[in-house]
């Protein structure tokens, strides 16, 4: 087994309540001032009191393409990958150059050399350092990154890895671009990094243990989430159809992978899960039959930051980490694919 020894979050210093997103996304996506009411209605309804930006709210205006947006998200994707990358190896009492592994997950901006790169020579990583960055994973990129971790500490027990995720969704809102799928990102997803420090069974470390993982691409539903690339970036693609195909596959995965192990559903005392948004978490909780509260950790980060795709779930998993649960542990993701990613610890 492995075992995650440190979380680190770390968010842009530029929040803001909904309304005053609200009103700003407006002038940014509907200049003619139609649909005013849906979009007013879909930031009501998306479960998020607050959100925090990658640049202050008046300079989403002036970015004049693509080009300008993808620069501001690596230069605060390295401040914020640094921040975090560092702030774990402190809280897992660890050093800079302890790290043999650094992994990179991210669906929000492009970079070559890629931000991994960047955030270990702003760090001082050692430069042996193994790299591995992955884009396209969308939400479901944290828990498959620690899925994906774990089976490199598996295969290197006396191994330090961190696992880094940055999500500057902010960056790719569409302007002048009123399609519902655009309205209901600006309505739901915000700006934040993680930094995850894991390590392998040869070294001593306290946290959760990483028990085992299981992955699932769901067949023609290539269509359900993802991006559809232009000359104004990435444009958003988000079916309709998300909670129920949440309702239709993850209740059987995840009893499946259970039973595989011998356990059931009401065994799993802790259940840490992405915030894809309010009908999402209640199709989630539905088709799992969870107790009462069992997502209350995950309701309450999508209203305090939003949904910072694959950032979220390390969010949670941070949060769950500080109440020292005991016992089997569940974190799960959904995302772009169309698939989940199922990692089973144990306290």
């Amino acid at each position: 087994m492995t075992r995650i020894a440190a979380v680190q979050a770390a968010l842009p210093p530029y929040r803001y309540a909904q309304a005053e997103l609200t009103e700003a996304f407006a002038e940014l996506c509907l200049p003619d001032g139609k649909g005013h009411a849906l979009l007013r209605r879909l930031h009501a309804n998306a479960g998020v009191s607050h959100r925090h930006l990658a640049i202050p709210l008046e300079q989403y205006g002036v970015l004049k393409d693509f080009g300008a947006a993808n620069d501001a998200w690596i230069a605060t994707a390295v401040d914020l990958g640094a921040e975090a990358v560092s702030g774990a190896l402190a809280a897992a009492g660890l050093r800079i150059e302890d790290v043999d592994l650094l992994m990179f997950t991210t669906v929000t901006g492009v970079a070559a050399p890629s931000i991994d790169a960047r955030v270990a020579m702003r760090l001082g990583l050692r430069e042996d350092l193994k790299r591995m960055p992955l884009f396209g994973l969308g939400c479901v990129g944290g828990a498959a990154g620690i899925a994906r971790v774990h089976d490199y500490l598996t295969a290197w027990p006396s191994h330090v890895a961190v696992l880094l995720s940055v999500e500057l969704c902010s960056l790719t809102l569409q302007r002048d671009d009123s399609s519902l799928p655009n309205l209901v990102g600006g309505a739901l997803f915000g700006d934040g990094a993680a930094a995850v420090v894991m390590t392998g069974d040869d070294l001593s470390s306290s946290g959760p243990s990483v028990v085992a993982t299981r992955s699932r691409l769901y067949p023609e539903s290539e269509r359900v989430m993802g991006w559809d690339v232009g000359s104004g970036g990435f444009r958003i693609v988000l079916g309709a159809d998300v909670p129920e195909v949440v309702r239709k596959y993850l209740g059987g995965d995840v009893r499946d992978f259970l039973a595989s192990h011998n356990l059931t559903v009401p065994e799993i005392g802790t259940w840490v899960s992405h915030p894809g948004g309010p009908k999402v978490l209640d199709a989630v909780a539905e088709t799992l039959d969870l107790r009462p509260g069992a997502l209350d950790l995950t309701w309450k980060s999508l209203d305090a930051v939003g949904n910072l795709s694959s950032s979220s779930v390390l969010h949670v998993l941070g949060d769950t980490m500080t109440l020292d649960p005991a016992g089997p542990g569940v974190l799960l993701a959904m995302g772009p694919g169309f698939c989940s990613e199922l990692v089973l610890m144990e306290w």
